[in-house]
């Protein structure tokens, strides 16, 4: 597969939402690139599309979808690949991303980020369906690792032995979502540093960073909540093993000023620097 994504970071990033749009503009904040929802953006026009044009023209960006339901049974949804490729070929993104799970049963979509059993015939089934997606696109893709709030008694290995068999299988990329390994590991009761240290740092293209809410005994990926402490040491260790990463800050929900994200990438700036130092 040809158009393997840059080794070169593109630096300290924001996912673009409407609510910025005109300060963004207008202020230039110390944002080095910008994430965009892809689905959000696959329209015939308007102002979406406006303001994408006016961002494309001054940042690099990124395409990160929902909907490709990578791990379902239904067949892959053509339509929506050709609007994914149309809307590429006006970004030029730097890459394209979309989640390891299902969203689709019997083409209903859940709107859920449904996680994966990971067995063999799971992983070659997502391997064929990537290779699929890669094909007609004409580039890698990355896949994110998904917080999960459940586990499938039938799994065969684990989730971050999933994802580098994966990576090899269907020569793809990975998106890190820091938060959701930390999430993942508080609500399956296992060692976030393990999964790190199976992960093969040359598939790493980019890392998301988030926070999360408590509700009980689980942690749910709200995106509605600041970075939390114990992610921030996680992104440290995870800076360490996978240096020179594009980093991004997700905030979805309870969505602040501009000025308290990039408080937000300045520290996250600021601990990879540290990253850095550990690993020297």
């Amino acid at each position: 597969m040809s158009n393997r994504a840059s080794t070169t970071s593109l630096g300290f990033g924001l996912g673009l939402r409407p609510d910025h749009y005109i300060e963004i503009l207008r202020d230039r904040p110390a944002v080095d690139w910008f994430e965009i929802i892809s689905e959000n953006y696959m329209v015939p026009g308007g102002r979406p599309l406006h303001f994408l044009d006016r961002f494309r023209e001054r940042y690099p960006l990124v395409m990160h979808g929902v909907s490709m339901s990578i791990g379902s049974v239904d067949p892959l949804d053509m339509q929506y690949l050709r609007d994914l490729k149309a809307l590429a070929q006006r970004v030029e993104p730097e890459w394209i991303s979309d989640h390891l799970c299902w969203t689709a049963v019997d083409g209903v979509n859940l709107h859920d980020l449904m996680p994966l059993p990971y067995t063999e015939e799971a992983l070659l089934h997502v391997a064929r369906r990537v290779k699929q997606v890669q094909d007609f696109l004409g580039r890698r893709i990355l896949l994110e690792n998904v917080s999960s709030y459940v586990t499938y008694t039938h799994s065969q290995m684990q989730e971050w032995e999933f994802l580098a068999a994966l990576t090899a299988e269907a020569d793809c990329d990975l998106l890190l979502d820091v938060n959701n390994i930390y999430v993942s590991s508080v609500n399956h009761e296992f060692d976030a540093d393990t999964f790190l240290a199976a992960i093969p740092a040359q598939r790493v293209r980019q890392m998301h960073l988030a926070g999360h809410q408590r509700q009980g005994e689980y942690l749910i990926d709200t995106h509605d909540q600041p970075v939390p402490e114990a992610v921030w040491d996680l992104y440290r260790k995870a800076f360490t093993r996978f240096p020179n990463v594009s980093t991004m800050i997700e905030r979805d929900g309870n969505i602040p000023a501009v000025a308290e994200l990039v408080g937000e990438l300045d520290r996250a700036r600021e601990a990879a620097g540290e990253g850095e130092v550990a690993a020297a």
